[in-house]
């Protein structure tokens, strides 16, 4: 990570099952979309299951992962002032932008903590207070690429289609020329080629 980027990592032991667990994607990246607004940031999006975009590139990563049975980790990895080279990412994936590039605004990687800090402490508050219903609206509110053409790998099938919405579980709603598919987990591309 280039000095002046932001990564941290979080582990706690919320309540819930696994399936829960795997929301806090959402609560993550619904949050970071907050923060990005309050420090002036426009042109924010969320992309499916995991990213955050400025003005349709990857600006923003989230990892989750559970080590042990209750635990989880939550990882954030901010593009602030450097994006990785272009040649350096998969082919087809988002063209990674970092937000002194793509916004002009430059934030130190503490000022950007305390911000997601209080816009995560304030969603993960209304995750468990109210559940996934509001997460989940707020979240579809930000979405990157309701309504088009995506490309969805899966470890053992490539599927087309649009993406039509994200269920109450987390899952991403496909609609193909077979019908709709729900999709728990997959490496999402916006077009019909990747």
């Amino acid at each position: 990570m280039p000095a002046g980027n932001f990564a941290a990592s979080l582990a706690w032991r919320p309540h819930g099952t696994p399936a829960d667990f795997a929301l806090r994607s959402f609560v993550a990246s619904l949050a970071l979309h907050d923060a990005l607004t309050a420090i002036g940031v426009a042109d924010v999006a969320l992309k499916w299951p995991n990213d955050v975009l400025l003005k349709g590139d990857k600006l923003a990563g989230i990892l989750l992962e559970s080590p042990t049975p209750g635990l989880l980790i939550l990882g954030v990895g901010i593009n602030l002032i450097a994006a990785p080279d272009v040649h350096d990412v998969e082919a087809g994936a988002l063209r990674p932008i970092s937000l002194l590039d793509g916004a002009g605004i430059r934030v130190t990687p503490s000022a950007m903590l305390d911000t997601f800090a209080s816009a995560f402490a304030m969603r993960e508050a209304q995750m468990q207070q109210d559940g996934f219903a509001p997460i989940r609206s707020a979240w579809l509110a930000q979405a990157a690429g309701i309504g088009r053409a995506i490309t969805v790998k899966l470890p053992s099938e490539t599927l087309q289609g649009t993406f039509d919405d994200v269920d109450p579980l987390g899952h991403l709603v496909l609609g193909t020329s077979s019908g709709q598919r729900t999709i728990p987990a997959g490496d999402v591309f916006f077009g019909t080629a990747a």
